[in-house]
């Protein structure tokens, strides 16, 4: 490993302590402030977690997953989404295929527990 790589490891492992110790911190002043209203806990845990997200994302992890995410979401974009009446579509059959299935399974018990009863009388 070279001296570069070397010191982005240590690097890394400091943000990423970083990032662990705004964690902490927001738990905590969230528990040590917890008479204080629930606007400002909530505002200063984003705050928070915004800052904790911005140093997460500058290590060599935080990077891939980022690069991940605006990957996915272009492919998101590349997805044909059903029609209104294609959904309403396979809905209905869904629910027509649950209905007959159940009222097959309802026969069934009801068949067996007749068959069961004449046996045990």
């Amino acid at each position: 490993m070279n001296a570069k790589a070397e010191q982005g490891s240590r690097l890394n492992g400091v943000k990423w302590f970083v990032v662990a110790v705004l964690v902490a911190a927001g738990v905590a002043g969230n528990v040590y402030f917890g008479d204080e209203s629930l606007l400002y806990r909530v505002l200063a845990l984003l705050a928070l977690a915004v800052v904790a997200a911005l140093v997460a994302i500058q290590t060599t992890q935080g990077a891939a997953f980022w690069k991940l995410a605006k990957e996915a979401r272009t492919e998101i974009r590349k997805v044909v989404w059903p029609t209104r009446q294609e959904s309403t579509q396979t809905t209905l059959m869904v629910v027509a295929f649950v209905i007959l299935m159940a009222l097959i399974l309802w026969g069934l018990d009801t068949l067996l527990s007749w068959l069961a009863s004449l046996i045990i009388g």
